[in-house]
């Protein structure tokens, strides 16, 4: 079986031989963005551009996957916002929202919403399949409820929100899983392999064990439950304590970032596909071979079914440390 093959088969119930390497975050680099001749800012609104930086990380080290879109404001842009997609950063900088559309929870509306970016994304999606959707799975990635919320509303007038206007923050988020749906059944219908839905704002290491599951987890579910498998949760901080509650979120798999005890995770998700966790800046972009080699053993170890970097790979990240990650992996 190839890499594309391996991979799925994984969400199927069988074991590959080799432990997969992928992701289904931002795998970008500088050195495949210059392999490809292209900036940052010109991948985001241009579906070729978008396709040829996403293959560059497989094309110079064999990663398994593509996945798009590049930044995380798709949705909050086609929800209203501006985004600044940094085009006079002199150094490697992702979009960001501009400004908040939103004052709090209650303002938030999405009557209005259009269709933004998504149709780039999804011609992303096709162009990748046709140029290497044999070989590596294509993915497609959408921002948990929660933290397209946080992107809407400045963080304070949010947290305030939880305390005093709880009512509002439910209302607001089940729109934006509504909105994150939309998103993800598009990408799918473009064919991308595989979703995940990248809950960074609001994972319970971020939160709180009880305000993710009051706030967060209903909203998730609804949005796990409403696109089609597989479908991964990959969420960031200390889940520790709360990989029971993530399980309860419906996802096919779990990824987690660099601060997860794998051991204790796997102790409490015995049956749950879990992907992780090496660390994307302290060990892919500025470790050692040995390092490199040592974080990829220990996972494997630990029970890792799929070697992934604990979040979106840091674009300064050296291509040789990517290689020497698969490598490893393959080497089990």
């Amino acid at each position: 079986m190839n890499q594309r093959e391996d991979i799925l088969s994984l969400f199927n119930g069988q074991r590959p031989v080799q432990v997969p390497c992928f992701s289904g975050l931002i795998h970008v680099t500088a050195a495949g963005l210059d392999s490809v001749g292209l900036k940052l800012h010109e991948t985001h609104t241009d579906a070729g551009r978008m396709a040829r930086a996403a293959a560059s990380t497989y094309r110079l080290a064999e990663f398994g996957s593509a996945a798009v879109p590049l930044d995380l404001c798709v949705e909050a842009e086609a929800l209203g916002t501006e985004v600044d997609f940094r085009v006079g950063s002199s150094s490697l900088e992702f979009p960001r929202v501009a400004k908040p559309l939103f004052d709090n929870c209650e303002k938030v509306d999405t009557r209005n919403a259009k269709e933004g970016r998504i149709p780039l994304v999804c011609e992303a999606i096709r162009l990748l399949k046709d140029d290497i959707g044999k070989e590596v799975v294509i993915g497609a990635w959408v921002p948990g409820p929660y933290t397209l919320l946080s992107l809407l509303i400045k963080p304070e007038a949010l947290m305030l929100d939880l305390k005093r206007s709880p009512a509002s923050v439910h209302v607001a988020l089940d729109k934006m899983a509504d909105m994150v749906t939309r998103s993800a059944l598009a990408y799918r219908r473009a064919g991308a392999d595989i979703l995940t839905v990248h809950e960074m704002g609001g994972s319970p290491g971020v939160l709180g064990p009880k305000r993710f599951e009051t706030f967060v987890l209903p909203p998730l579910q609804k949005v796990l439950a409403s696109i089609p498998y597989p479908r991964i949760l990959s969420v960031c901080g200390n889940t520790n304590g709360t990989m029971p509650l993530l399980a309860k979120a419906g996802a096919d798999a779990i990824n987690v970032d660099q601060v997860n005890d794998i051991v204790a995770s796997r102790a409490a998700l015995p049956d749950t596909l879990l992907f992780g966790n090496i660390d994307p800046v302290g060990v892919l972009a500025n470790g050692t071979e040995a390092e490199v080699c040592w974080a990829v053993s220990a996972a494997i170890a630990a029970g890792v079914d799929a070697i992934w970097p604990g979040c979106d790979l840091y674009p300064l990240t050296p291509i040789e440390n990517l290689r020497i990650m698969i490598a490893a992996t393959r080497e089990g």
